[in-house]
């Protein structure tokens, strides 16, 4: 992880304009490298996010004797070693701030007859891993960690139990972690789920060549995997990230005038709640060449701003499909006119931060009028530009830092943040690539 503080400043700007393709979709590209690595064969990635989170998967794979390179136009090379391939790692997997390498790793070598060692940072080993542990342990794997989290050591089984899970919480990691389990299965392992989640994990597994069955249930959906097949190399251009491209299209959204262009942005409609809810809001978006590119449905975003959004509920049905975007979502809804009320969130209090607690923390500091109760958020925006002025401590936390540099670009005055290196996990360049579009972001001396 980064190790040196990196203190920023954003300053209101005038509107953005440009066109832009969006770094790589963290969550594609951490699936992609770890089926690339069991699959039989060499896998070309292009596009594959060279974020600090995707590395620590890369380095991961490696450890545990998958091949991959990076050639010099940019395309990632992994040669698999197959389905039961992966040598037991010498040392310690440090997930650094990646919650889902972390967790799809566990599950991935919870089918595995050897011991791995997990560990993280100070922001990961907080995070709840019981909610992984707790089906894997149920398929045969044995684990050893003093309060349910990292660090931690899993030793897999070398015949896991087919598994049928029904899940506690919208959770697409936990869900991926016990389908990676089921892989090694002899028989069918299936995933029950009320609410859906994000599907990336489906969808790669069926390119590589795996037996994924999807079947609604009632008010439930049911995905299952076919244990002991062979995973086959397949070549895969990862689009941009929803969840990355979002920073620009609020930023351009809260500037009026602003027209820029974000190309080849994955469109998924289970990561798409955050552009449904702008629309409601007023936003002007257009999608443009909509087209489907390894199972995952891409198109080019025309965002234009008017500065005129309003208040909106959010169901809580909707965050599993936009989870990453609240801290976004509050900044916008502090700049619209009206009541926006976001339902339902209780899944903010355990990502790399409390970022529910974060975000009221921020919003308030920057003169935001705003109610937590419960897991609900309450913002009261005036339609004009909030005071801003604030001093925001991130926590380590890279969507908390970029929502408010983005905020900052439509307050009355600046808005610092106490640390921007960690921004590097999910969105390298953020601080040139925002400020090519128009904003104005400084670093500022330790």
């Amino acid at each position: 992880m980064p190790s040196l503080v990196q203190p920023l400043v954003s300053k209101p700007s005038g509107s953005l304009k440009g066109e832009i393709t969006p770094p790589g979709d963290k969550s594609i590209s951490h699936r992609a490298v770890m089926l690339g690595g069991i699959a039989e064969g060499v896998t070309a990635v292009r596009g594959l996010l060279e974020g600090e989170d995707v590395l620590r998967t890369v380095g991961a794979l490696r450890k545990l004797g998958a091949k991959i390179e990076r050639t010099v136009d940019g395309v990632w090379h992994i040669t698999g070693v197959g389905l039961d391939g992966l040598k037991a790692s010498k040392n310690v997997l440090d997930m650094g701030n990646s919650g889902t390498a972390a967790r799809l790793l566990i599950g991935l070598l919870s089918g595995r007859s050897f011991s791995t060692s997990f560990t993280g940072d100070a922001s990961l080993c907080k995070r709840p891993m019981n909610r992984v542990i707790d089906p894997l342990s149920q398929m045969g794997a044995t684990f050893k960690s003093t309060d349910g989290k990292l660090p931690l050591s899993v030793t897999g089984s070398a015949s896991p139990t087919p598994l049928t899970y029904r899940l506690p919480v919208a959770s697409a990691q936990v869900k991926s972690a016990v389908l990676l389990a089921g892989l090694s299965a002899k028989g069918v392992t299936t995933v029950i789920e009320t609410t859906p989640t994000r599907d990336h994990s489906e969808n790669m597994l069926r390119h590589f060549g795996a037996k994924v069955m999807v079947e609604k249930r009632d008010n439930t959906e049911a995905i299952s995997i076919e244990g002991g097949h062979a995973l086959k190399a397949r070549d895969i251009v990862v689009p941009g990230d929803i969840s990355s491209a979002a920073f620009p299209m609020v930023a351009a959204l809260l500037r009026p005038g602003s027209n820029i262009t974000l190309n080849h942005v994955g469109m998924n409609p289970r990561r798409a709640g955050l552009i449904d809810t702008l629309i409601e809001m007023g936003a002007k978006i257009s999608l443009q060449n909509k087209r489907t590119e390894g199972g995952e449905a891409v198109a080019d975003l025309v965002v234009r701003g008017t500065g005129e959004l309003k208040g909106v509920t959010v169901p809580a049905e909707r965050a599993a499909s936009m989870i990453d975007e609240y801290p976004l979502l509050a900044a916008a809804a502090a700049c619209a006119q009206g009541t926006t009320r976001m339902l339902g969130l209780h899944e903010l209090r355990v990502k790399e931060s409390d970022r529910l607690s974060r975000i009221a923390e921020g919003l308030k500091r920057c003169g935001v009028t705003l109610e937590v109760t419960g897991d609900d958020l309450t913002v009261q925006g005036t339609g004009q530009a909030p005071a801003g002025g604030g001093f925001i401590e991130t926590a380590m936390d890279h969507r908390i830092a970029m929502s408010f540099l983005v905020l900052g670009s439509a307050t009355v005055a600046p808005i610092r943040i106490d640390d921007g290196a960690f921004i590097t996990t999910s969105f390298p360049g953020f601080v040139g690539i925002m400020n090519g579009l128009g904003m104005k972001i400084d670093f500022l001396k330790v």
